[in-house]
C-alpha cells in the first residue's frame, strides 16, 4: 500500500505542477489583451477561449494534486477535534459513500461528452477566432482517472491509519502562508490536515 501511495502522489504531483504552467501562459495572454484592447482599441477575438480553456484544464487536472496535499476543503473546525483513527474511520466510508460514486460518474459522462465532441471536431462558440475545443473535452476524462487513482491511494492512508494510529503525511511540498504560520506557532501541526501527528506510541510527531 505504501508503494501505491507513492506512486500515486507523485503521479497526482506530476501532472498538477506541469498544468500549474498555465497560470504563467494564461497571465501573458490576459496581460497582452488588456494591452491591446485598452491601449490600442484593437481586442483580439481569442481571449476569452484562451482564458477558459487553460483555466478550466489547470483546475480539472490539479485536482488529484490537491486531494494527494490535503487541499480540499472540509469541516476542519469538527474534523481537527477527532483523532487520527476516528478521522480516517469518517474519510474512509465517505470516499465510498461519495467519492468513488461521484467520479465514477465523472470518467463516464466525460468521455460520452468527449466522445461527441470529437466525433464532429467541435469549436468554440463563444468567439469568432473558432477555437477548436474536443482536446480540451478530454481532459474531463483524464482528470476523472487521476482522482480516482489518487482516491484509491487515500483509501490506502485510511487504511494505514486505522491501523498504525497516524497518518502518513506526502513529500513535503509547498505549503500555504496560512499553514506556514500555524506550523511556527506549533510544530506538531502536520501540512497536511493541521491536527497533531500522533505516532504508534502515542507522542505527537
Amino acid at each position: 500500500m505504501v508503494r501505491f501511495i507513492n506512486f500515486a502522489d507523485a503521479l497526482s504531483a506530476w501532472f498538477g505542477k506541469a498544468f500549474g504552467w498555465l497560470i504563467i501562459m494564461m497571465s501573458f495572454g490576459m496581460g497582452y489583451e488588456v494591452l491591446v484592447r485598452y491601449m490600442f482599441n484593437s481586442p483580439t477575438p481569442w481571449a476569452f477561449d484562451v482564458s477558459f480553456i487553460m483555466y478550466g484544464a489547470l483546475f480539472m487536472m490539479g485536482g488529484a494534486y490537491t486531494l494527494s496535499r490535503g487541499g480540499h476543503v472540509r469541516g476542519d473546525f469538527v474534523y481537527r477535534t477527532w483523532t487520527p483513527k476516528t478521522q480516517a474511520t469518517v474519510e474512509l466510508v465517505l470516499y465510498f459513500l461519495f467519492f468513488f460514486p461521484g467520479i465514477l460518474a465523472l470518467i463516464l459522462a466525460g468521455w460520452k461528452y468527449a466522445s461527441r465532441s470529437w466525433s464532429y471536431g467541435e469549436v468554440s462558440i463563444n468567439s469568432p477566432a473558432g477555437i477548436p475545443i474536443y482536446r480540451f473535452k478530454t481532459i474531463i476524462v483524464a482528470a476523472g482517472i487521476l482522482l480516482f487513482i489518487q482516491g484509491i491511494a487515500q483509501v490506502c492512508r485510511c487504511i494505514l491509519c486505522r491501523r498504525e494510529g497516524y497518518w502518513r503525511e506526502p513529500e513535503e511540498d509547498v505549503m500555504e502562508t496560512e499553514q506556514l504560520l500555524a506550523r511556527e506557532t506549533n510544530p506538531n501541526l502536520t501540512s497536511v490536515d493541521k491536527t497533531p501527528s500522533v505516532g504508534p506510541d502515542g507522542a505527537a510527531r
